[in-house]
C-alpha cells in the first residue's frame, strides 16, 4: 500500500495538526469566555463548555467509526480508494482553511464578540452552546478528517502521542490568550502553522496521484522517472519522514512531482501575496482611522 508512515513522522504530522487545530479551537472558546467574563456574564461558562463537549464527543465518535469501517477492509482495493478520497478531500480542507484564517484572523475576536451578544440577546443558553458547538465541531471534523489521512495503513501509536503534545501545547496557547487578552501574535503564528500544512498538502496530493495511477484510474505520465532506493528508501526511518511530510518518493512519476511542485507554487505564492495584502488593508483602515480622529478633534 502507498503511504507508510514511519512513527516519528506520524507523531511530529500529527502534532502540527492537532496544535493548528487545537490552537484555533481553543482560541474561540478563549476568546467567548474572556468576552463573556470581562461583561460579568460568568454564568453562562457551563454553556459554552456544555457546546465544547458535544463537540468533542460527536467528532470522537465520527472519526472512530470511519476507522474501524475503514480497517475491516485492510489491505483491499477498498482501503486504497477510501484512502485516496482522504487524502483528496485533507489536501482540500488544509488549504481551504489555511486561506481563510489567515484572511480572518485579525477580525476573528470581533466577530465573535458579535454573535456572543447575538446569542445573548436571545436564548442565551443554547445560543451560546450552539456558538462554541459549531467552532469546534468544524476544527474538529477537520482534524479527524486529516488525522485518518496520516494513520491509515500503519499503527495509531504515534499518531496518538503526537495528538496529545499538540493538543496540550494547544492548550497552554488558549490559556495564555485567555489571560493576555489575546496580545499574542496569531497571524505570524497561523502563517508559519500553514506554510508547514500547506507542504503537508502537497504531500498528500502526491500520495493520492500515486493511489490513483496504481488503481489505473490516472495512466498518465506514470514512468517512474528515477528509482533512489538503494540511496535513501522510502522504507527507512528518515526515508518515511521525508515522504509523508515531504512527499518524498524513491520512485517518483513525472505527475507526481508535476502536482507537487505546481501546487506548492501556486498556493504559497497565493499565500504570502494574500498575506501581504491583508497586512496592507489593516495599515490603511488605522490610517484611516487615525485620520478620521484627527479631523473629529480638529473640528
Amino acid at each position: 500500500m502507498a503511504c507508510q508512515s514511519g512513527h516519528g513522522y506520524i507523531r511530529f504530522a500529527t502534532l502540527v495538526i492537532f496544535l493548528r487545530e487545537g490552537v484555533e479551537a481553543s482560541m474561540i472558546v478563549a476568546i467567548l469566555l474572556a468576552y463573556l467574563n470581562r461583561i460579568g456574564r460568568r454564568e453562562h461558562f457551563r454553556d459554552v463548555f456544555l457546546g465544547v463537549g458535544a463537540a468533542l464527543v460527536l467528532a470522537t465518535a465520527g472519526g472512530a467509526a470511519a476507522y474501524l469501517t475503514i480497517r475491516s477492509y485492510d489491505g483491499s482495493r477498498v482501503q486504497t480508494i477510501f484512502e485516496t478520497g482522504t487524502f483528496l478531500v485533507a489536501a482540500g480542507v488544509l488549504t481551504y482553511m489555511t486561506f481563510w484564517m489567515r484572511n480572518h484572523a485579525r477580525s476573528l475576536s470581533r466577530e465573535l464578540r458579535s454573535r456572543a451578544d447575538a446569542a445573548l440577546d436571545g436564548r442565551a443558553r443554547w445560543g451560546l452552546a450552539l456558538l462554541a458547538f459549531q467552532a469546534v465541531g468544524r476544527e474538529g471534523l477537520e482534524t479527524v478528517v486529516f488525522t485518518l489521512a496520516i494513520i491509515f495503513s500503519t499503527s495509531t501509536a504515534g499518531a496518538l502521542s503526537g495528538a496529545s503534545i499538540g493538543l496540550v501545547g494547544a492548550l497552554c496557547i488558549a490559556f495564555v490568550i485567555y489571560r493576555l487578552g489575546h496580545k499574542l501574535n496569531l497571524a505570524r503564528f497561523f502563517t508559519v502553522i500553514g506554510t508547514l500544512l500547506m507542504v503537508f498538502a502537497a504531500g498528500l496530493l502526491a500520495d493520492a496521484v500515486e493511489n490513483l495511477q496504481e488503481l489505473g484510474w490516472l495512466p498518465v505520465l506514470d514512468t517512474a522517472m528515477w528509482h533512489s532506493g538503494r540511496l535513501l528508501s522510502e522504507d527507512s526511518s528518515f526515508g518515511d519522514v521525508l515522504h509523508s511530510f515531504f512527499g518524498y518518493s524513491d520512485s517518483p512519476t513525472p505527475l507526481q512531482l508535476l502536482v507537487y511542485v505546481g501546487y506548492l507554487a501556486i498556493v504559497i505564492a497565493a499565500f504570502l501575496g494574500l498575506g501581504g495584502k491583508v497586512r496592507a488593508r489593516g495599515n490603511r483602515n488605522s490610517e484611516s482611522q487615525s485620520q478620521s480622529l484627527q479631523t473629529a478633534s480638529q473640528s
